[in-house]
């Protein structure tokens, strides 16, 4: 059976072949923080991924498919492709959250982190601190505002139509937030790991 054929078995043989490439180059000795990083990079893309899927093509084109008249509407997107995408998206992003503070942990630099470096001067820890305080904002936006605001728009809860309304409004905000949050969070996370680039 062709692993290829399903979600699972596709991300099953990317978990085997990253595997066995780290063992050729890097040998059998585990590496927490590697694997720690790699399992916070993965979930960041794809809830990354699917933050700017749903800002940069979902919306818009549902809003060109309700203005299109003679056109097929949205009713598919929004029956089949948002529910999924967004179980994917919210998972995704409790899985970055949680490896990314497992990381600072195991780093000793969660307290440093999230007190923004004050307790140690220290700026990679306020870079870092930055990108896991915007994380944090973001994680909740999913959780308490875009979530909730979308299972009543996807009529997955019993809503009013003006409560739909506010929903709509409520979930986009917090959507382009968690896009317009995205860009320094990833730039302080790369700063971290890679040096800043602004001097």
């Amino acid at each position: 059976m062709n692993p290829l054929n399903t979600v699972n078995g596709t991300i099953g043989a990317g978990v085997v072949l990253a595997i066995v490439i780290g063992l050729i180059t890097m040998g059998v000795a585990f590496n927490t923080a590697s694997f720690l990083v790699w399992i916070h990079v993965l979930a960041g893309i794809t809830w990354i991924g699917l933050l700017y899927y749903f800002n940069f093509v979902q919306v818009p084109a549902l809003a060109e498919a309700a203005s299109d008249e003679g056109g097929p509407g949205g009713a598919g997107i929004t029956k089949y492709v948002a529910p999924r995408a967004l179980w994917w998206f919210r998972w995704g992003a409790v899985v970055t959250w949680l490896s990314g503070a497992a990381d600072l942990l195991h780093l000793g630099l969660l307290d440093a982190a999230f007190l923004l470096g004050i307790n140690t001067g220290s700026g990679a820890a306020m870079l870092i601190g930055v990108g896991a305080w915007l994380g944090t904002i973001m994680l909740f936006n999913v959780w308490v505002l875009i979530w909730p605001n979308q299972k009543k728009i996807l009529g997955m809860v019993e809503a009013s139509a003006d409560e739909i309304a506010k929903a709509r409004r409520v979930a986009f905000l917090a959507s382009r937030t968690n896009t317009m949050l995205s860009i320094p969070m990833l730039m302080s996370m790369v700063g971290y790991g890679h040096g800043g680039f602004i001097i």
